[in-house]
Parts: C-alpha cells; sequence; structure tokens
C-alpha cells in the first residue's frame, strides 16, 4: 500500500531532458522498498553517464520528503542495464504526443545508434516515410530524423 502510494508520488518526477514523461514511465525506477529504516528507491540510468541522473536524484529526494517519508535511500543499479522495453505502454504515448518518436523493441547492438534499416515512424502524422538527420538529437539517447511526408523533423528516443 506504501509503496503504491511512494509509486504515484515518483510519476510527478520528470526526466528533465524528456519532461512529458515521469521516470516510473520511463522504466528508470526499478523497484519501491519500504522497510523500519524508510525507503529505498532503486533506480537505473537510461545510459551510464546520464547528465540528468543527478536532477532526477535530486527531485526523488524532495518529493518524497515533501510527502511526509524522512528517510529515503537511493540504490542505483546498473545491472542488467536499462533497456528502452521498460518505457510503459504510458511513456510510449506521452513520447509520441510529445513529438518524440517512441522506440521499437530493443535489438542486440554493440553500439546504442539505430541501426540504418530500423523503420521509424513519425510522431506526427504515423508516416513510414523518415530518414535519419543524425544520430545525436539534443540528448544522447535520442536521433534526429526528418519526415518526408509532412516534412516535419522529430526526435526519436533510441532503442537500447
Amino acid at each position: 500500500m506504501v509503496a503504491q502510494q511512494i509509486y504515484k508520488i515518483l510519476e510527478g518526477v520528470k526526466d528533465p531532458e524528456i519532461p512529458a514523461v515521469s521516470i516510473v514511465d520511463l522504466g528508470i525506477v526499478r523497484d519501491v522498498r519500504v522497510t523500519e529504516d524508510g525507503v529505498e528507491v532503486v533506480i537505473t540510468p537510461t545510459y551510464s553517464g546520464c547528465p540528468a541522473m543527478k536532477e532526477i536524484e535530486k527531485n526523488i529526494m524532495t518529493e518524497l520528503k515533501q510527502n511526509g517519508f524522512g528517510s529515503v535511500y537511493l540504490k542505483t543499479v546498473l545491472s542488467p542495464p536499462w533497456s528502452s522495453d521498460w518505457i510503459t505502454p504510458e511513456g510510449r504515448r506521452l513520447l509520441k504526443e510529445s513529438g518524440i518518436a517512441p522506440p521499437g523493441a530493443a535489438q542486440e547492438q554493440l553500439v546504442p545508434f539505430p541501426s540504418s534499416n530500423q523503420q521509424v515512424r513519425c510522431p506526427y502524422c504515423d508516416s513510414e516515410y523518415t530518414h535519419v538527420k543524425s544520430n545525436f538529437g539534443a540528448t544522447a539517447c535520442k536521433a534526429l530524423y526528418y519526415c518526408d511526408n509532412c516534412q516535419q523533423p522529430f526526435e526519436h528516443f533510441k532503442s537500447f
């Protein structure tokens, strides 16, 4: 019951690089544990070295303490690494609504670049006629695409 309340609070914590989506819907929150010592929130960054993690950690602590949880502990887990498959259906919907093409299923890759044969649908017109303009968008976890149908640029959240 308390864990569900904590998850609800954490739904209000957004990724500063993708403010339309909560850290819960992005799959960053792996687990919430309530013990006699306090609350432990287990998190995994979307990629190693993600610059947003310090801000996310600060916001988790602030939100939980403002909601009456005095002893809050954060545990970062790197194995298994975060996967874009952990993004919830709601998170995918919110990405698309904000003009970011949600990732497809994660593929085994040595580097986190979209494969050249990956089909990315435009989040505005749903067209398959798109092409990559840059493997890096505003953040390292997104690529810049262009829709040949509606002629809109958009970002694509990479599959990891």
